[in-house]
């Protein structure tokens, strides 16, 4: 028996040298692929008219961020403020830039502890703004897997959380970055 978990134990000595790199490209590589396209797409909703839609947030980015102020003004958005378009400007861009940033692995840390923010409050606006609850609310250690805030964005926090804790890698443009300072 003590042949056998000699072997285990080099193996797994190996394994815990590799995870951090392992584990900053896998989690990079299963953001790109899951839940880049979801923000990026759901920037585009809050993208305004023309090339500098970016400075003018759509109707849609105040719904979807502000849904109880905007039905309250009647949907006229001229309405809101400086502190609902900074918040909408925010939300869009950091829908834009963060996933990009983790993807290249750029300012990772940054970026994932940005996406944690970032989720956080969007999941308050669910639950707040409009109303997510009961079962799309769900429950940890429950049967059921899918719910929307509990199940979902746990994963989608601990994914952000591992490449907060690990950084981008050695395949990321932080690595590229630090030898060139060095």
């Amino acid at each position: 028996m003590t042949p056998y978990l000699s072997h285990y134990d080099r193996a797994a000595h190996l394994l815990a040298r590799l995870a951090p790199a392992a584990l900053a490209l896998l989690a990079r590589f299963a953001f790109a692929a899951v839940l880049a396209g979801y923000f990026w797409n759901s920037a585009r909703t809050k993208l305004g008219e023309g090339l500098l839609g970016f400075l003018r947030p759509s109707d849609g980015a105040y719904i979807q961020i502000f849904p109880k102020t905007v039905e309250a003004a009647g949907y006229d958005i001229s309405q809101l403020g400086l502190f609902h378009w900074a918040v909408a400007e925010a939300g869009m861009l950091a829908e834009l830039i963060l996933p990009l940033l983790l993807i290249l692995g750029l300012f990772t840390r940054l970026a994932a502890l940005g996406m944690v923010g970032f989720t956080f409050v969007q999941s308050l606006t669910d639950i707040y703004g409009h109303g997510v609850g009961g079962d799309d609310l769900g429950r940890w250690f429950d049967a059921a897997s899918g719910a929307l805030i509990w199940d979902q964005r746990t994963l989608w926090m601990t994914l952000f959380l591992t490449l907060f804790l690990v950084g981008g890698g050695p395949i990321s443009l932080d690595r590229l970055l630090a030898r060139r300072r060095c």
